[in-house]
């Protein structure tokens, strides 16, 4: 049986902290699932296609695969057939609202574990949101983001 991994997250945008938790992640299974949802209690920045396309331009690893789902975590692994999903933590206070979400599915999905994986250091302080932060004041995020997110950023805020 492959091991399978789904590795969700909004991706509003994809961050170079993303890459590395699907970089590393991409060495621990046979097949990663970057999965996209389409959270109906944010409002994004970019179009679940735009951050789907930009996921698919940043990533070229053999066995991971770009998706999108709505709904529940927990039937969307289920349909992947996967047993797995990815989860990068940061930094404490990502801790507890992972340790909930992980909790919940565990109720929903007995057999379904949650992998925990810290970030690179180099990249605790990064996500999305500060991201566009930065790129709303036309400042440099050129090492925060593949290049394709930068230009896709920068237009945005044209």
């Amino acid at each position: 049986m492959a091991a399978i991994a789904v590795y969700p997250g909004s991706f509003d945008p994809v961050t170079n902290g993303h890459l590395d938790i699907i970089e590393r992640s991409a060495n621990v299974f046979d097949k990663v699932i970057v999965a996209v949802l389409h959270n109906r209690n944010k409002v994004p920045l970019f179009s679940v296609e735009e951050r789907v396309d930009m996921l698919e331009k940043s990533i070229n690893i053999n066995n991971v695969e770009i998706d999108s789902f709505n709904g529940l975590l927990i039937d969307y692994v289920r349909k992947k057939k996967a047993y797995t999903i990815v989860r990068g933590l940061r930094a404490v206070s990502d801790f507890e609202y992972e340790m909930q979400a992980a909790s919940i599915n565990r109720k929903l999905d007995p057999g379904i574990e949650t992998f925990f994986m810290m970030t690179n250091n180099q990249y605790s302080y990064l996500s999305s949101s500060i991201v566009k932060e930065v790129a709303k004041y036309e400042a440099d995020v050129s090492t925060l983001v593949p290049h394709v997110v930068q230009k896709a950023l920068y237009d945005k805020f044209k």
